[in-house]
């Protein structure tokens, strides 16, 4: 669905909590650490976090955080482009989720 708003990559952790909840959603917005940076602040929903994994919706975005000391390079070393994001799904309303993400990719990626 994001495909066309500017998500050039996409995959999921994979890990599995109580009744198949969890995990870690991650996601390369085009436009590098400008647009993932441009995405984070454009969240209205989403908490911005530094550890992801609440009942509540998180988000990071490891270049300008957790990983912002890397070079470009040393972060293509650690398999993160400066337009990774990555997302955990909490309890709020799914639509809620999804309209917040989708506005923040809009503004991130024009």
């Amino acid at each position: 669905k994001f495909e066309s708003a500017g998500v050039i990559e996409a995959r999921s952790s994979g890990m599995k909590g109580p009744k198949g909840a969890g995990g870690v959603f991650t996601f390369v917005i085009k436009g590098g650490k400008p647009a993932g940076e441009k995405f984070m602040n454009s969240l209205e929903l989403l908490q911005i976090v530094a550890n992801v994994g609440d009942v509540r919706s998180q988000v990071i975005h490891p270049a300008s955080t957790t990983h912002s000391q890397l070079s470009p390079e040393q972060l293509v070393a650690a398999g993160i482009s400066e337009g990774t994001v990555r997302l955990t799904i909490g309890i709020e309303d799914i639509n809620d989720i999804i309209a917040d993400i989708s506005q923040a990719l809009d503004k991130a990626t024009k």
